[in-house]
């Protein structure tokens, strides 16, 4: 046993635990804020009783000089958990634990002569030993309960946006639901640590769709949901009043993945949301067929080519009418660039790297194969839409 003063060390602390043990935790309510919130009853209760079971605990290692056990561990474990449930942050947690350690060593440092050098010696291994074990104990019972609760928050969640997005009246009766929601389909581009090989690959897809989820629900005041993948998926972001901006979303979605980010969103009700989630996988479907930057769209940001891409017997006669040009692809892409460029012919030459006078020819040898002309309005809507059916029906 160790010994200081002449007196055995854990008979100091043993025969007045339970005195200790409650002025320990006024000092954790007056050093540490977030227990100066918790319930009196908490504080009077399950606090003072695992602290009490540490001072036990220390004593029993000072008596036999050994490290705890693990079932001494275990209450510490199970407090940990509990402190999880309730959200107490793991870093006021762990403050009480060094808080409670510091304050009791020096007490018992302050009752040491200089005769009991080596036990003190021996004390402050034990106490690191104490530390190490009482902090490897809490953390892992904490993040363990923390990522229990995740899981089942993130499949409650789930639950919720698949029942919104089936449109399951059954469960949408247990859920909580918005007045409006903004329903987005995302595309979401690969992150540059998604190349490495796995786990790194998983680990960073996983980090990506956190920072996604983060951003979102800065622009929500209720919980935000989604079905979501490393690639993109369906984001149900609730409103009240006031609809959020869906460019500064998108916008902080992207910021925040530090990878581009297609979106198409439409506006709904509860009742709406399968219906909007539609809309919205076809107008983001349309957006990356027709080749659109990252960024947002609105279904009146494609309503060409949306049209188009209905079903219609129109779509490949429209796209037949650039048929003569198939044997001189110079000449559709200077119509294509040339359209592109809102018809301005330097601008289009400098795209093509030619000279402004080899744009005019090769557009007038474009005129006389199709018979279409550009600077006829009527025709040029023609060429336009002919442009964007042949995206569909590739020749």
């Amino acid at each position: 046993m160790l010994i200081l003063a002449g007196c055995p060390v854990h008979e100091l602390l043993e025969r007045q635990a339970t005195s200790l043990a409650r002025q320990l935790v006024r000092v954790f309510v007056e050093e540490i804020p977030i227990y100066r919130r918790l319930p009196r009853e908490e504080l009077d209760g399950d606090i003072t009783r695992i602290t009490e079971h540490n001072l036990r605990m220390i004593c029993e290692m000072f008596r036999h000089r050994r490290p705890p056990a693990s079932a001494e561990l275990a209450p510490l474990r199970a407090s940990a958990a509990r402190r999880a449930q309730e959200r107490v942050p793991l870093e006021a947690l762990l403050a009480a634990y060094h808080l409670g350690t510091r304050w009791i060593w020096d007490r018992l440092i302050a009752t040491a002569t200089p005769a009991d050098f080596a036990a003190v010696i021996d004390l402050n291994r034990l106490v690191l030993i104490y530390t190490e074990a009482v902090t490897s104990a809490v953390c892992a019972a904490y993040l363990q309960e923390r990522e229990g609760m995740l899981c089942r928050e993130q499949h409650a969640m789930h639950a919720a946006a698949s029942a919104l997005l089936g449109g399951d009246h059954t469960a949408l009766a247990a859920i909580r639901l918005a007045p409006g929601y903004l329903v987005m389909a995302i595309t979401v581009g690969e992150h540059p640590d998604e190349k490495q090989d796995e786990p790194g690959r998983s680990i960073a897809g996983r980090r990506k769709l956190a920072r996604i989820r983060a951003a979102v629900q800065c622009h929500a005041t209720e919980q935000v949901l989604s079905v979501l993948d490393a690639t993109g998926g369906l984001v149900l972001l609730p409103y009240g009043d006031e609809v959020p901006m869906v460019t500064e979303v998108v916008e902080a979605m992207s910021r925040a993945a530090g990878v581009p980010i297609w979106a198409a969103a439409e506006q709904a009700t509860p009742a709406e949301v399968p219906a909007a989630a539609g809309v919205a996988e076809e107008v983001l479907e349309v957006a990356r067929i027709f080749g659109h930057p990252p960024g947002a769209y609105r279904l009146t940001d494609v309503l060409l080519e949306y049209q188009l891409t209905r079903p219609s017997r129109a779509t490949s006669r429209l796209a037949g009418l650039l048929d003569p040009l198939l044997n001189n692809p110079d000449l559709l892409r200077t119509l294509k660039v040339y359209l592109e460029t809102g018809l301005d012919r330097r601008r289009t030459a400098e795209l093509l790297h030619v000279h402004p006078n080899t744009v005019d020819y090769r557009l007038r040898r474009a005129v006389s194969l199709t018979g279409l002309d550009p600077a006829k309005p009527a025709q040029l809507q023609q060429i336009g839409a002919a442009l964007a059916a042949r995206r569909l029906t590739p020749r």
